[in-house]
């Protein structure tokens, strides 16, 4: 009587669960492609890492997996700051920059609004 066994692959095995953790992983790979605060062609990389313990006498054999991914980081955002003394005050004021004066009209009729000013502690 020959039988023939189905074999199936170690990433089938664990009910689909390995395969579940791999597709998991490719989630966040897709979302972090098209986040537009990513750089779209930085290299992604999902790492599976199967340990395989063996019982001391040989028979079975405990299978751990793990995945895992590595995403680009978002791009920088940058912003530039401007150090003055306040009027009047002479207290230091550190202030965002702004494209214009603020109260000033742009050529799209939209008034720059005031910077806004850091809040810090001075040493």
């Amino acid at each position: 009587m020959s039988e023939t066994l189905d074999k199936t692959s170690i990433l089938e095995m664990s009910r689909g669960a390995i395969l579940e953790r791999v597709d998991y992983e490719m989630g966040k790979v897709i979302n972090n492609i098209l986040d537009i605060n990513t750089k779209a062609t930085g290299k992604r990389k999902i790492t599976v890492t199967l340990e395989l313990i063996p019982s001391a006498d040989r028979s079975s054999i405990n299978v751990q997996t793990t995945a895992k991914s590595t995403l680009v980081a978002t791009d920088p955002v940058t912003t530039s700051l401007y150090i003055t003394n306040q009027p009047g005050t002479g207290e230091m004021v550190v202030a965002e920059m702004v494209p214009q004066v603020p109260g000033q009209m742009s050529m799209e009729g939209a008034q720059q609004s005031e910077p806004k000013i850091l809040n810090f502690k001075q040493a």
